[in-house]
């Protein structure tokens, strides 16, 4: 199969980036600069993306973020990024305005540009409680609409739909992943702030995967 993965430069899609090589996949990537907040994970996915020698794009969609993908603590600097777990109800302010249908629209473009057959990401289980756009109902959708789209055929997979965090990283400890280039905190600090919620749920993930996490964390 010939795939594009949307590559954030987190744990999740670095590990379904390292999954899809490892079952023979030809793979190319694509980033999405966004007016995102953390930016700094597009620098972390062109290191993976030149660790594993994949082909690697960002699409900017600054223009886009600014006028129509506000109201988020990843895009609107006066909103502040919530500290803890993503069971709470202040991490709605992470959901980002219909972010998932626009970045698969442009890598299904691309895929169909290259001739590809398949756009992959990595929405997994632990998303679906926050995140409208990484649930089963909405990866169907997204795939009947990808499917009908265009005269050359693109199929939306999401491997880890079924899987936790902590699935993901036993599976990317398999694979020898290197978690050491992946940035997940939305901060965007030097370190890691060890806080907000992506923060919590990667160190529980790691901790119970009896896993160590290779980056620095401020506290």
């Amino acid at each position: 199969m010939k795939t594009i993965v949307l590559l954030s430069g987190g744990m999740d899609s670095t590990t379904l980036l390292a999954y899809l090589k490892s079952v023979d996949h030809e793979v190319k990537a694509i980033g999405f600069d966004y007016g995102q907040r953390h930016v700094k994970e597009l620098k972390a996915a062109q290191e993976v993306a030149m660790h594993y020698e994949v082909p690697f794009r960002v699409a900017d969609m600054r223009g886009i973020g600014a006028a129509f993908m506000q109201g988020s603590s990843q895009t609107s600097a006066d909103i502040d990024v919530p500290e803890g777990h993503y069971e709470e109800e202040s991490m709605k302010q992470t959901v980002v305005p219909n972010r998932n249908m626009i970045m698969l629209s442009i890598a299904t473009a691309y895929a169909i540009q290259e001739k590809f057959n398949c756009v992959a990401y990595g929405a997994h289980r632990g998303d679906h409680a926050i995140y409208p756009d990484c649930r089963v109902s909405f990866i169907q959708a997204m795939y009947a609409a990808i499917k009908e789209c265009d005269w050359h055929t693109v199929k939306l997979i999401a491997p880890f739909i079924d899987h936790s965090k902590t699935d993901i990283v036993r599976l990317g400890y398999q694979l020898y992943v290197p978690y050491e280039k992946t940035w997940t905190c939305y901060k965007g600090g030097d370190k890691a702030c060890g806080k907000c919620g992506t923060c919590v749920e990667r160190r529980e993930a790691f901790r119970e995967a009896f896993a160590s996490d290779p980056i620095p964390y401020e506290v």
